[in-house]
């Protein structure tokens, strides 16, 4: 079969589109799905450079976002049915991640643990529901699983261009919020706005906790005056600090990774001043996909995709996502 295989760990080149991949066979409580859409994540990028502590059993399929329909059904399992079309959630629960650990969703066939399988709405595509798993679930879960965002409060979201980012932008809006999204530039805010951003901030050119302040005041102490609600941020690093420095009294600061390092300055006076409160979200969990896909299925909300690509394209497209180059996911369809 056709297949994105990794065979060593480096740079995008050592990406290489294959037609003799074996086929995967399903085993007991195991179905092998014919993948119809799969979306990449940047943590495809981490995956092909090599992660310390992580030991990727190689060669390997890349991708852990994919749907499809039931291929092939194994041993022990019941619920589904050849032709049954569905979302994959990426863990699988003993093996770990899809496209990791195990050969993910960057080919025509794949194999999954049946309680892998969420059923799609009719009115849900593969495009869209591939989009889904750990970008928009992990805004989901962030956003919504967790309340951390109500009516009416002023969210700033950085790298809001970004699978997460867009996702966030979205469910804020859903939510009632005031948003202002940061991106790096102009044409990324042009995209932004016409999801619904009420502001936006290039960053490149902007300090965008200044900006906050200046526009909606300095945060008091001694009342909920100046500031944003809350801060959206899955950067880390030198964006820790500032954005402390514009969160309101009691607002809060959201944490679900740290893409530019998980080590950042600290100044915990702001933690304590402004009784800040910093609130992790890790993952996302079925529940939090069938959540998004009923969404779509209603017409409330649509995944933002950039691109859709055949197989052959697919190292191109992750190019885009190493360099930042699109406006939320870029889908690949084998």
């Amino acid at each position: 079969m056709k297949a994105l295989v990794l065979r060593r760990h480096g740079t995008l080149d050592d990406l290489e589109v294959v037609d003799d991949y074996p086929m995967p066979k399903a085993g007991g409580g195991e179905v092998v799905i014919r993948v119809r859409a799969a979306s990449f994540n940047y943590h495809d990028v981490f995956t092909v450079r090599g992660m310390p502590g992580i030991k990727v059993p190689l060669p390997v399929i890349i991708g852990l976002d994919m749907a499809g329909e039931v291929a092939e059904v194994g041993a022990g399992v019941t619920r589904w049915a050849v032709g049954d079309r569905v979302l994959v959630n990426p863990l699988n629960r003993t093996k770990g991640l899809m496209g990791e650990m195990l050969d993910g969703g960057m080919a025509e066939y794949c194999r999954v643990g049946a309680d892998q399988l969420i059923a799609m709405p009719a009115a849900v595509s593969f495009e869209q529901a591939a989009a889904l798993p750990v970008a928009y679930g992990t805004a989901h879960r962030m956003l919504v699983t967790h309340g951390t965002v109500k009516a009416g409060e002023r969210v700033l979201v950085l790298g809001a261009s970004g699978g997460v980012g867009t996702g966030c932008v979205i469910l804020a809006k859903l939510l009632g919020a005031e948003v202002i999204a940061c991106a790096s530039s102009a044409a990324k805010l042009v995209r932004l706005k016409a999801l619904g951003a009420d502001e936006v901030v290039n960053y490149r050119d902007t300090d965008w906790s200044k900006w906050a302040i200046e526009k909606y005041g300095k945060p008091q102490r001694r009342s909920f005056d100046g500031g944003v609600d809350v801060v959206i941020n899955f950067t880390g690093g030198d964006t820790w600090l500032p954005s402390l420095r514009c969160l309101k009294r009691g607002g809060k600061l959201l944490v679900c990774g740290a893409t530019a390092g998980y080590d950042p300055k600290e100044d915990l006076r702001y933690v304590w001043s402004f009784e800040l409160k910093i609130i992790g979200s890790n993952s996302f969990y079925d529940d939090d996909l069938v959540a998004l896909m009923q969404l779509i299925a209603a017409g409330k909300m649509q995944p933002v995709i950039d691109k859709v690509l055949p197989l052959r394209e697919a190292r191109d497209g992750l190019r885009l996502i190493e360099t930042r180059d699109v406006i939320g996911k870029v889908v690949v369809t084998p």
